[in-house]
């Protein structure tokens, strides 16, 4: 399983292993390509819509265009892999939920990459194999909220999200806090393998990597010249280090 925020070098990691014999899900080419993602998202229809909703039976259950107007920052159906989520709102889930996330995982073994798992990992939990790898991806925050901004401006159905750069910073915020907190609970932290976007293009770490899941990955599908992001401070925004450093660490970057 692969999560982290959307803008953050997902797709790039789980394409990079698209080839490897894994079940990606039956319908996991649905997002097409784009200028964001030149390759694919590698994400599953039934995967993403599990995980939409499951956020929406645990978000405020009003119809979207109100959610929209005095919750925004819950975003709407579909594109809630720019939600943020605060701690106080437990994620549920349901007994039709349960037996469809049963349903995706009993075709073994399985690559499922979602935004959204960084909520709704907890749920997931309860069901997967006790083998299943997690593999946490992550940049600087701000060269991911520069690309989520431009993601949103490009695509005419997030456009009414009005995405900002402190928005985006604040989405990021929270996806991190809920991956740390999970990986803070959690009783096996070795199944757990955090990555910066830089470090795919480690050979060491590549191969860290390859030994971590046990499977062999794409070297050559990971390339430089596809990032759009022209974000070149070095400095990472005030409220944001501690959690950077937090997994700057644990990815020994």
């Amino acid at each position: 399983m692969i999560l982290g925020s959307g803008r953050s070098g997902t797709s790039m990691v789980t394409g990079a292993l698209a080839d490897s014999g894994y079940n990606l899900g039956d319908n996991s080419e649905y997002l097409g390509k784009n200028p964001a993602n030149p390759k694919g998202f590698f994400e599953d229809y039934e995967v993403n819509t599990i995980n939409e909703d499951i956020l929406k039976l645990s978000l405020f259950n009003f119809p979207d265009k109100i959610t929209l107007s005095l919750f925004p920052n819950f975003t709407f159906y579909r594109a809630r892999w720019l939600a943020r989520i605060p701690f106080f709102l437990p994620i549920r889930s349901n007994k039709i939920i349960n037996e469809r996330i049963k349903k995706v995982i009993s075709k073994e073994p399985f690559c499922f990459k979602d935004p959204r798992f960084s909520y709704t990992l907890p749920i997931w939990l309860e069901f997967i194999n006790r083998n299943t790898k997690l593999i946490i991806v992550y940049r600087e925050p701000g060269k991911t909220a520069e690309s989520i901004v431009r993601e949103c401006l490009e695509t005419p159905v997030l456009n009414k999200l009005k995405m900002t750069e402190d928005k985006a910073l604040k989405i990021w915020k929270s996806m991190y806090l809920h991956i740390l907190a999970n990986y803070q609970k959690s009783t096996d932290k070795e199944s757990w393998f955090f990555l910066h976007y830089n470090q795919v293009f480690e050979k060491d770490k590549i191969h860290q990597l390859e030994e971590f899941i046990d499977a062999k990955i794409n070297h050559a599908f990971a390339e430089k010249t596809i990032s759009r992001s022209s974000h070149t401070n070095g400095l990472i925004h005030k409220g944001y280090s501690e959690i950077y450093n937090q997994l700057n660490l644990l990815s020994k970057y």
